[in-house]
């Protein structure tokens, strides 16, 4: 969560990987008094060094100008100063932003975006991915919540603040990024080639399943969901739906305003939405004034689920008995503040000052919400992509085999095994798979029926009959509705 001082900020879509996972809320005012607030001169003159602090700080500045063999930058060596105090609380969500940064910061608020379309955050200096965007160039290339990206066309992103390494990710549509990437179980780097494009802004959608059953999908929290989840949710309701779906997989957060609004019809009057916690253990809360409603509501949620994901799921299920289906979501509990004000020549410090915690007083940072019902999608909705760096042959035995293997499976083409070993029968999987796609029937995988391969899979992922958390929520929807 992030506020901007006291006043809370837009939401900042994540097509341009924001530098954390943003979930923006809005508490009590008086909460604030424990950190001060823009232009509050005792936030700033009570800062705790002491004259000689000061000049220790000038005084290495002066050596580092006057003495140090290079000439030096005066930006860049300010810049490290702070970045090296942050850099102690070992904190990935408290970051400074320099000028420039801050400025694209502040422009992703309002701005038409473009990028590759993915979350991330910094883990052990790592940086790694909250989750894709359903339907962004990341996800079409096929990266996956956790994976770590370690370079970005060349260029390697260890060493960089997590500022810095979003700078080399980002850029203008039609662009390619050529990303490496660490996934834990498989040893060697996988690349992955992403085309920036333009970012789908709309965030809910919505549907009619069979059994007068609704599912709404959120993608992201931003200024404008909850009125569109309310047009969607009034659309459902006046076709007899009988209960509802929320779909909140791989939504890595956004405004927690939305969140609450949200959340609120479905809440008794007077149960909390969620608590704010500061450093000396006060906590607020968000109470509800909606009424219920008659029907029963189960959310999805899975390992992209992030910061106001996290907070519907819990809300839903602590106050209004909701079940939770899937996976276990990200953990991330903690709630940043802005300091661009404070800051006077236009960088920002983003600043880690609350913890969230779910109504029943759960903190969930770095655990996450466990699920009702456990339910882990096919392997292959998980597999890594083929590196295409050699076609691949017969009696050939690697990582590319094995997740060649797990596509074939998840096609229904019944290779023998997924050990990676690539058998006989692999190869007349592949073969069948050549010949329906109109390809040389060879047996071996080379560039065109890999990518033939890779399209054919995501197709099959993105196909409701095949996803089993679904199934399994609109099963304890049924059963509800049997009682």
């Amino acid at each position: 969560m992030t506020f901007k001082g006291r006043t809370v900020l837009a939401f900042i879509l994540i097509s341009m990987f924001a530098s954390s996972i943003m979930t923006l809320t809005i508490v009590n005012p008086s909460i604030f008094a424990s950190v001060g607030s823009p232009g509050d001169a005792s936030a700033s003159v009570k800062s705790g060094l002491t004259s000689k602090d000061y000049n220790k700080l000038a005084t290495t500045y002066q050596l580092i100008e006057s003495k140090y063999l290079n000439q030096v930058d005066h930006d860049k060596i300010l810049s490290g100063a702070v970045n090296g105090m942050l850099s102690t609380l070992e904190d990935p969500f408290t970051v400074y932003m320099d000028q420039k940064e801050a400025k694209q910061f502040d422009e992703n608020i309002t701005s038409t975006f473009q990028g590759i379309g993915a979350e991330v955050t910094s883990e052990d200096g790592k940086v790694t991915v909250v989750s894709p965007i359903k339907g962004s160039p990341a996800e079409k290339a096929g990266i996956h919540a956790n994976d770590v990206i370690l370079s970005v066309n060349g260029e390697k992103l260890d060493g960089l603040s997590l500022n810095q390494a979003i700078m080399k990710i980002r850029g203008p549509k039609g662009t390619q990024a050529k990303i490496e990437i660490a996934r834990a179980g498989t040893p060697e780097p996988i690349q992955v080639i992403v085309v920036r494009d333009d970012i789908d802004v709309e965030t809910v959608f919505s549907e009619m399943l069979d059994g007068q059953i609704g599912k709404i999908e959120i993608r992201q929290f931003s200024s404008n969901t909850s009125k569109r989840f309310k047009e969607e949710l009034a659309n459902l309701e006046s076709k007899g739906m009988k209960g509802l779906i929320i779909d909140v997989r791989n939504d890595p957060g956004g405004l927690l305003t939305s969140v609450v609004e949200i959340v609120e019809p479905f809440v008794a009057k007077g149960k909390t939405i969620v608590q704010i916690e500061d450093r000396n253990g006060k906590k607020e809360q968000t109470p509800s004034n909606g009424t219920g409603k008659p029907y029963p509501v189960t959310v999805l949620i899975n390992k992209g689920s992030a910061s106001a994901s996290e907070i519907l799921a819990g809300a839903l299920h602590d106050s209004a008995g909701s079940k939770l289906v899937g996976e276990n979501s990200y953990g991330k509990g903690t709630v940043q503040v802005t300091f661009e004000k404070e800051m006077g020549d236009g960088s920002n410090i983003k600043m880690t000052v609350y913890k969230w915690l779910t109504p029943n007083g759960t903190w969930i940072h770095k655990k996450g919400i466990a699920p009702d019902v456990p339910v882990e999608q096919p392997a292959y909705f998980k597999v890594a992509p083929l590196t295409k760096k050699a076609t691949l042959k017969p009696d050939s035995n690697s990582d590319d085999v094995k997740n060649l293997q797990i596509m074939l499976q998840g096609l229904g083409l019944n290779p023998d095994r997924t050990d990676g070993y690539f058998s006989e029968r692999t190869a007349l999987a592949v073969k069948a798979f050549q010949r329906m796609n109109n390809l040389p029937v060879t047996g071996e995988v080379d560039l065109d029926t890999a990518n033939k391969l890779e399209k054919a899979i995501l197709t099959a992922i993105r196909d409701p009959k095949n996803d089993v958390q679904l199934k399994a929520a609109v099963q304890q929807i049924q059963s509800q509705l049997n009682k």
